[in-house]
């Protein structure tokens, strides 16, 4: 086998483990609200912590990428990551599962950005686009991740035993890709966050996935819960899983997917289909029309990320893993900042009328990727 497949097949075990652990907590949301009996204000109080604890992160993944190749940030991190999980699964002291989501949040922003900063210098070694496909692989460790969570709840099986069996079999995995994958990929130059005026082309590819990562972020915390006191359904997974399966579906096949219409009329079709997706959810809140709803959701936000990834890599300022770094910064602000806004909307107003922000945001999505293909144009 070459070498570049064994690290793409390497990185991909990364990108499936991320997802995997993500779902994982994301499914069991409900169960923590129930053992800790939160209101969705003191729920969205927990999801706070996440922003804070990867504002945290800024400089110290900033610094990491200056110094160091990908390899050994991205493994070390990927071991505390799950080993948060199991914390989480098994505290009942409400100071000990704040420090573990903080853990959680903060070894998120790691990983995201050595991994993806791995996909663009393995993007180099292939001749077709691959980037949007390790995102479909995330997706799948997503989908995988919920249907597991599905099938223990069907069992009956605890919160506690469920998230030992995801740390050991993350520890396992990770552990063995750590010997394949890129090594000494740490870039010489550009590797400095310049303060001052903000780069137009960072901060609009920021500003995109900051909105697609509010829908992205809310729909991970909230489908669940939406199903379970929107929808009442006692199998409250469905949803999520639903969601999760229709953005794998749309990320294994965005490559294709803008390689026929193009990047820009791409941003255009996710906008429309989040919008008619939220749109479903909100107005026709049953079982049927809610699946139908979170399936044009799915299909929507997932590809837009693999596209901002994907356009990093043209920045004449920074260097790809630095790019990066600042770009996440947006997006996971985004998705950790969804879920604590959606449950402070929800306390005031309602769960279902909350969900009008994820509409908001799919609108969004239209006029700041015409200011991006602008910058583009200008350029050319």
């Amino acid at each position: 086998m070459q070498q570049k497949v064994k690290q793409r097949l390497a990185l991909s075990t990364c990108f499936f483990l991320s997802g995997f652990c993500f779902s994982s907590w994301a499914s069991r949301i409900p169960t923590i609200k129930t053992i800790f009996d939160f209101s969705e204000a003191e729920l969205g109080n927990l999801l706070l912590v996440m922003p804070i604890a990867s504002l945290i992160g800024l400089p110290i993944s900033g610094w990491m990428v200056s110094k160091f190749s990908s390899r050994n940030p991205l493994i070390l991190s990927m071991l505390f990551f799950a080993a948060s999980l199991l914390v989480i699964g098994y505290t009942e002291n409400i100071i000990a599962l704040i420090v573990a989501v903080s853990v959680f949040s903060f070894c998120m922003r790691i990983i995201n950005i050595f991994m993806n900063t791995q996909t663009i210098t393995l993007q180099k070694k292939f001749n077709q686009k691959i980037i949007g496909s390790f995102h479909g692989i995330w997706s799948a460790g997503g989908l995988t991740g919920v249907a597991l969570c599905t099938l223990l709840l069907k069992l009956d099986i605890s919160i506690q035993m469920h998230m030992l069996m995801v740390t050991l079999f993350t520890f396992a995995f990770s552990s063995a890709s750590y010997f394949y994958l890129l090594k000494n990929d740490r870039s010489i130059s550009g590797n400095k966050i310049k303060l001052g005026k903000p780069d137009p082309f960072i901060f609009y590819l920021g500003i995109l996935i900051f909105f697609a990562s509010v829908c992205e972020g809310g729909m991970f915390d909230w489908s669940s819960v939406y199903f379970e006191d929107v929808v009442g359904e006692e199998i409250f997974t469905l949803g999520y899983f639903t969601f999760m399966g229709f953005m794998a579906l749309s990320r294994f096949s965005s490559d294709g997917v803008i390689k026929k219409i193009g990047m820009q009329n791409s941003y255009y079709l996710s906008a429309i289909l989040i919008v008619l997706g939220i749109a479903t959810v909100i107005l026709l809140p049953q079982f049927w029309p809610a699946l139908i709803g979170f399936s044009l959701i799915g299909l929507g936000v997932a590809a837009v990320i693999p596209m901002i990834f994907i356009s990093a890599g043209d920045s004449k300022k920074y260097s790809a893993g630095i790019a990066i770094s600042i770009i996440s910064t947006y997006g996971i602000l985004g998705r950790l900042l969804g879920p604590p806004i959606i449950g402070y909307l929800a306390e005031i107003f309602s769960l279902k009328l909350s969900f009008l922000l994820f509409l908001f945001c799919g609108i969004m999505l239209i006029p700041f990727s015409r200011k991006l293909f602008k910058l583009y144009e200008n350029e050319a």
